[in-house]
Formats: structure tokens, C-alpha cells, sequence
């Protein structure tokens, strides 16, 4: 019975020594990556948002040049604005899912 209770603390301890060592290194990599700090996320923000804007507001200017040109029953104007914008989310999502995994390739490097 004694054996049993020293391997279950000696367990215990084992879990509870990972479990700090692993705050440990977290706290460390954010050390490290302190300078990616509100200015890294506002411009990303910012990157985000014109990637968004730019491809939208240039659909429209082609489909208001389009409407002007070779007036029609369908508006281009409207659908090259929403074909913008499709464009521009894609690219938003692009953007994002590289800094996800840029994000989780550094956690899982430094966890080794």
C-alpha cells in the first residue's frame, strides 16, 4: 500500500513539474515575441482591412467606367463591386491563415 502512494505523488509531481515547465516556456516565448505587440496587430489590422478595400473599390471604379461605356439592363457597377469584395475576402482569409500557421509553426518549434 505505501509503494502505491509513492508512485501515485511521485506521479503527481511529475504531472505538476511538466505543467510548470510548460507555463515556464510559454512565458518565455512571449518574452521573446513582446516587440509583436499592438502596433504588429494594428497594422496587421490595417493590412487586412485594405486587402479587403483596395480589390472592392476597384470593382467598382471598373464597373462604373463599365456602365458608362456600354450601358445595359444589369448593373456592373454592382456586381463588379461584389466581385471586388469576394476577391478582397479571399485575400483577407489568405492573410489570416498565414499568420495562424506562422503562429503555430513558432509555438510548436519552440515547444521542442
Amino acid at each position: 500500500m505505501n509503494d502505491e502512494l509513492k508512485s501515485s505523488a511521485s506521479s503527481q509531481e511529475t504531472r505538476f513539474s511538466a505543467e510548470v515547465a510548460a507555463k515556464a516556456a510559454r512565458k518565455l516565448r512571449v518574452q521573446r515575441h513582446a516587440k509583436q505587440g499592438v502596433w504588429f496587430g494594428l497594422g496587421m489590422f490595417g493590412l487586412i482591412g485594405w486587402s479587403v478595400a483596395v480589390p472592392t473599390i476597384l470593382g467598382a471604379m471598373l464597373g462604373l467606367w463599365w456602365d458608362k461605356r456600354h450601358p445595359g439592363a444589369h448593373s456592373w457597377t454592382l456586381a463588379l463591386l461584389v466581385a471586388g469584395l469576394v476577391v478582397g475576402c479571399a485575400n483577407a482569409w489568405h492573410w489570416i491563415a498565414q499568420e495562424d500557421k506562422a503562429m503555430h509553426d513558432d509555438s510548436e518549434d519552440d515547444d521542442e
